[in-house]
């Protein structure tokens, strides 16, 4: 590591969050987060006597607790947003005011804090559905939805606040799936997992539709590693990030092959395939990062699988099917955030 940072991370108790935070104080940075904690408090609570860690309960559309987490810091990982789009549609006006009204007052506030990285979290959804076998960052966006159309505008308004001694970079993830403190079970290789072991049975809606993903290792790699990575190498630079691309019914085949392989969750997974209407396909290239800062993925889907599987035998998943904290809408649902 070049040097230890202040790093802003918003969002910090999600998802990738909650496994990124404690790795950048394992590797001696500082870090506060600036998070409402919707899905619980205890999220750092392994970390939560390191002097080292901030915890900020606020919300980014709120100037005044943006401006108190950005106190001291060098270096922002802007995670937060409503993160999928049945989260968003629950509510369209609560996700723009949060993934699109808020961007542009977040970065301001950061250039005058006299942070000198920004690093956003887009999304590969951005590029809409493609033809081409390779979709690689110089394609036009085409957002489907109203969630991926507000990533899009947010690359923009970080490119436009661009300034010298401000290095911006986008990266725009696949889905993340594996084990986190604070886990998601709504993405679709950990919901695939999760059915397997509670329900014996995996169901597919369509199965030819393509996914990218990532392990979530790798996510917070990528992260890290933008912390070290030279501004000049990293400035107005836009990355896909992702392990591959895998037909959906190719990952139910390869879920259900870990599953009934394992020692303790083997025997027979069904599998079932169901119609769908929703047949989008998203595919995306990383080579552009891997040939420019030689960033390759360290871990497999298969091993995310397995991953689950360990916190499931170690008792670190419990009641998955029913505990709302595992599922973005349900817990917006009953939250009922404004």
């Amino acid at each position: 590591m070049t040097s230890a940072r202040h790093v802003l991370v918003t969002g910090g108790a999600g998802y990738v969050g909650s496994l990124l935070v404690p790795r950048l104080l394992d590797l001696g940075h500082a870090v506060t987060v600036l998070d409402l904690f919707l899905y619980g408090a205890d999220v750092f609570e392994d970390v939560s006597q390191n002097q080292n860690l901030v915890q900020v309960r606020g919300d980014i559309r709120n100037p005044l607790a943006v401006k108190t987490a950005l106190t001291n810091c060098d270096s922002v990982i802007h995670l937060a947003c409503i993160s999928n789009d049945p989260s968003y549609e629950l509510d369209p006006g609560l996700g723009k005011s949060i993934n699109h009204d808020c961007f542009r007052p977040l970065v301001r506030a950061a250039k005058e804090a006299g942070v000198e990285r920004f690093i956003y979290a887009s999304s590969s959804s951005v590029y809409g559905v493609k033809d081409e076998d390779e979709v690689t960052e110089e394609l036009p966006l085409e957002p489907l939805t109203d969630y991926s159309k507000f990533k899009a505008v947010c690359e923009n308004v970080l490119e436009e606040e661009r300034a010298p001694g401000f290095a911006a970079l986008t990266i725009r993830p696949s889905t993340v799936c594996g084990y986190a403190k604070r886990q998601r079970l709504d993405v679709i290789v950990n919901i695939l997992t999760n059915h397997a072991v509670i329900n014996r049975k995996i169901k597919v809606f369509g199965g030819e539709q393509l996914r990218p993903n990532i392990h979530i290792h790798d996510m917070c790699r990528v992260y890290e590693k933008a912390l070290e990575w030279p501004a000049d190498a990293i400035d107005g630079k836009v990355y896909n990030v992702g392990y591959g691309n895998a037909t959906v019914m190719d990952l139910a085949k390869m879920v259900k092959r870990v599953v009934e392989g394992d020692n303790e969750f083997g025997g027979e997974i069904e599998l079932e395939v169901v119609p769908t209407d929703d047949n989008r396909s998203y595919k995306v290239s990383s080579k552009k990062i891997a040939e420019e800062l030689d960033f390759t993925p360290e871990k497999s889907i298969e091993d995310a699988v397995r991953d689950l599987l360990n916190a499931f035998k170690e008792g670190r998943l419990a009641d998955t099917m029913n505990d709302s904290r595992y599922f973005n809408i349900r817990t917006m649902q009953e939250c009922q955030l404004r």
